[in-house]
């Protein structure tokens, strides 16, 4: 072994013997420090015996350790062998618990985007169609080229979604005052937009601080409901519902709509007063012209089967059978019906009639059927809505037959009030598939 002590000008001299892959050069003030050196390396090595075995720990490069830094190190390592301690394993904890400060700096420094991704897929399975797309759009990145007409003064591209600067920050930032300053910005500009993304972010920040990878960064406070309250425009309960003198007017228009699936839809919407995406997701399977039953998904009991009236089957019977869906759409990627509302909005205006959603149309046949003097309860499970009182809950149990009965008294007064001819009972007839 070769031993002398070791001077910066001796490491400097030292040299790899020819034909040897590396060499070393023992300190005689820190007896188990070395100079190793191979080709092109030289480095302090710490060497002793643990337990009869050979235990050989690298300190560093010459150039970044100073020597009598390394004899430093050299002692308190061979002070752990004489404790039976083995300075190997000391530096891979030292190693591994600076590689996780690392990792643990980087997730505090990572966009709360990354766990907005985490919270979609792990609960995708359980939101609707609609519920996904609300929570894409409000975080979009934005930037894209518009397809469609732009309004005056509106950019070319679109706008991010209104989460999207929040969700750009680490998640520990987006605390209440950060969250308040956002709301004012976004109520200004685009106050619906505004207050469906303040109800997903709130739900997100929930889930975050009951997940352990998040929990530590999460302000579950964040999203108080008194800021909302605050911050954006008081909400006034829709109205828009057409009235019985209406009726007219409108099924004339919506009649002259040159695309039947629009035609049939609207018609449809108004006299089942289902939900949009419910009509919009009707599958032939659905419909049973035999025993005058239409089944529909449900968004609160998850499918309900209500009557198929007469008008509604004659509808249905007129439509082309081109693939699963009831209400289909060639050029749909999904294969049905996207978007009524620019037909319907046309008919209204060429009607002179006042603005109605789609969720007008529902809130019209509530509304008419009053008319006939048809139970609130009756309607109300024609239409799906959640029984409220305990009556409803325990007590009504109305088989399809009485659902009928009134379904069609309901039906025949829209009818004749928008003078329109009854359909005979019996619809199944002229049902054609296209190819």
């Amino acid at each position: 072994m070769n031993r002398e002590r070791i001077t910066p000008g001796r490491i400097r001299r030292l040299t790899l013997p020819d034909g040897t892959g590396q060499a070393f050069l023992w300190d005689t003030d820190a007896p188990r420090l070395a100079v190793r050196i191979t080709e092109g390396s030289k480095s302090f090595v710490f060497e002793s015996k643990l337990n009869r075995q050979t235990v050989r720990v690298t300190i560093g490069d010459v150039r970044t350790w100073e020597l009598d830094a390394a004899r430093d190190e050299a002692r308190r390592l061979q002070t752990m062998v004489d404790q039976g301690i083995d300075p190997r394993q000391e530096k891979r904890e030292r190693i591994a618990a600076v590689e996780a400060k690392r990792v643990e700096a980087r997730r505090r420094k990572a966009p709360a985007l990354e766990a907005w991704q985490a919270y979609i897929e792990a609960r995708r399975a359980k939101w609707g169609h609609l519920h996904l797309a609300d929570h894409e759009t409000v975080s979009k990145a934005g930037g894209k080229l518009r397809t469609r007409g732009r309004k005056v003064g509106q950019s070319d591209t679109t706008m991010p979604g209104a989460l999207r600067p929040l969700l750009l920050l680490p998640l520990e930032q987006i605390d209440a005052d950060q969250v308040r300053a956002w709301l004012q910005d976004e109520a200004v500009r685009r106050p619906t937009h505004a207050a469906l993304a303040f109800r997903l972010l709130r739900a997100f920040l929930n889930w975050c601080s009951d997940r352990t990878e998040y929990r530590d960064q999460a302000h579950k406070d964040a999203c108080i409901t008194r800021m909302a309250r605050d911050e954006l425009p008081k909400k006034s309960a829709k109205d828009d519902c057409l009235q019985r003198e209406q009726l007219p007017a409108w099924f004339a228009f919506v009649r002259q709509i040159q695309n039947p699936v629009i035609a049939a839809y609207l018609q449809i919407a108004l006299l089942t007063g289902a939900r949009r995406e419910e009509v919009a997701g009707i599958r032939w399977e659905d419909v049973d012209f035999q025993w005058k039953a239409l089944s529909i998904g449900d968004k609160v009991q998850g499918n309900r089967t209500i009557p198929l009236t007469p008008f509604v089957a004659s509808l249905l019977v007129a439509l082309p059978r081109r693939n699963e869906w009831v209400f289909s759409s060639p050029a749909a990627a999904s294969g049905r019906l996207q978007e009524p509302r620019i037909q319907h909005n046309k008919a209204l205006a060429a009607a002179g009639l006042p603005n109605v959603t789609i969720h007008g149309l529902r809130r019209s046949f509530g509304t008419l059927a009053e008319w006939v003097e048809c139970p609130a309860g009756v309607s109300a499970q024609i239409m799906g809505h959640k029984p409220s009182a305990t009556a409803e809950k325990h007590y009504r149990v109305r088989p399809l037959d009485l659902l009928r009965m009134w379904h069609t008294k309901i039906e025949a007064w829209i009818l004749n009030e928008a003078g329109i001819e009854k359909p005979a009972e019996d619809a199944r007839s002229g049902l054609r598939a296209i190819g």
